[in-house]
């Protein structure tokens, strides 16, 4: 008996040693660093952006019908038939969430390239205004989170201007992405859903169009600065029908998110490209960034490089009904001299060099 209790005893001694042995391997361990919680928080805020932006509505679609076939089937018809009365909300509007755009998240990733919104001119209330947003990029990162978070402070810089986003019309159709879209304050691209903010919802609107679309995005690398601009003159036309001003705005530093494999002119991967976008309205890119686990990694998410988005003095425009050829090329021309302006007066001081030169195709 005596020699079963000193082998428990011993057993015990020895578990206890073990516990403690591992406590102490635990405490020294280096606790993170506040710097390290950041860089984890700010990396996660890019994930579920991209992922959102990327599978949202295809996984959304998908889920919808696998779920007509199983005994929640009630759930995707009721859905469907919520899309169908709800169908031209966002050609109206759109449904704005102010608690979204304030959402903590977005400072993460506000934080992790970082971003910066640089004000150059006050623009009054009184009027609406149409923002070119240049470049396009692969993911229109500085566009985003300027004019649909509010990590950036466009409400405090702009007082009394509510902004929008315009984006591909198609991006509504696509179940849960939609709800997701408008509750940023971001719209179709159409003439119907910017016509509607220019004149339905009173002054003060700010609708930023990114101009060079998903052609631009084809000829998208870091030290390119060419932008797709010369016979996009639809937003002009929008402009002067509706009396909005036109402000230029360009974010230095967006075409060095991502490397991208780009395709001479002629080939016959850039005209498959240039059908796919004619068909789709976007542009299939072969393009990487970071990975998950170090900035050396390559993966889908963008490099860590700091966007600062200049917005520039704005183009006074009349309201014309029914705006000549004439007059419409005259303020694209206006137009396009303010955007060049604001480029060399700023390229300097956000990484370019003086010989850096803006080309206009």
């Amino acid at each position: 008996m005596k020699t079963i209790i000193a082998a428990c005893s011993q057993n015990l001694s020895g578990s206890r040693a073990s516990v403690q042995t591992a406590l102490r391997t635990l405490l020294a361990v280096p606790w993170p660093s506040q710097r390290d919680v950041r860089s984890a928080l700010q990396l996660l805020a890019v994930l579920q952006w991209v992922l959102s932006f990327l599978l949202l509505g295809t996984v959304s679609l998908l889920l919808l019908i696998y779920l007509l076939f199983t005994r929640l089937w009630l759930v995707p018809v009721l859905y469907l038939a919520w899309i169908i009365f709800d169908w031209d909300t966002p050609e109206k509007g759109g449904r704005r969430l102010p608690c979204l755009r304030r959402w903590t998240v977005w400072k993460h990733f506000r934080d992790y390239f970082p971003v910066k919104l640089v004000k150059t001119h006050d623009l009054s209330p009184s009027h609406n205004y149409i923002i070119g947003s240049h470049p396009h990029g692969i993911l229109c990162v500085g566009a985003f989170c300027n004019f649909i978070t509010g990590s950036t402070g466009f409400e405090e810089l702009f007082p009394g201007i509510r902004s929008f986003l315009t984006t591909l019309a198609g991006n509504f159709r696509l179940p849960v992405f939609r709800e997701y879209l408008m509750s940023g304050g971001l719209c179709p691209v159409t003439r119907r859903a910017i016509g509607y903010l220019l004149s339905q919802k009173g002054t003060g609107n700010a609708v930023a169009i990114v101009i060079g679309g998903a052609a631009e995005s084809l000829s998208c690398r870091p030290g390119v600065t060419t932008l797709i601009l010369k016979n996009r003159k639809g937003f002009v036309r929008m402009a002067l029908r509706h009396g909005a001003f036109l402000v230029p705005s360009f974010s230095f530093g967006e075409n060095d998110l991502f490397r991208q494999v780009v395709f001479e002119e002629g080939s016959w991967m850039r005209s498959i490209q240039r059908r796919f976008q004619k068909m789709m309205g976007f542009a299939p890119c072969l393009f990487y960034g970071r990975g998950l686990t170090s900035g050396r990694s390559r993966g889908f998410l963008p490099y860590a490089r700091p966007i600062t988005t200049v917005v520039g003095e704005p183009v006074a425009v009349p309201k014309v009904e029914n705006p000549s050829r004439e007059l419409v090329d005259q303020y694209h021309e206006l137009y396009i001299r303010a955007l060049l302006k604001l480029f060399n007066e700023n390229k300097t001081k956000y990484g370019l060099s003086e010989s850096d030169e803006l080309h206009i195709l």
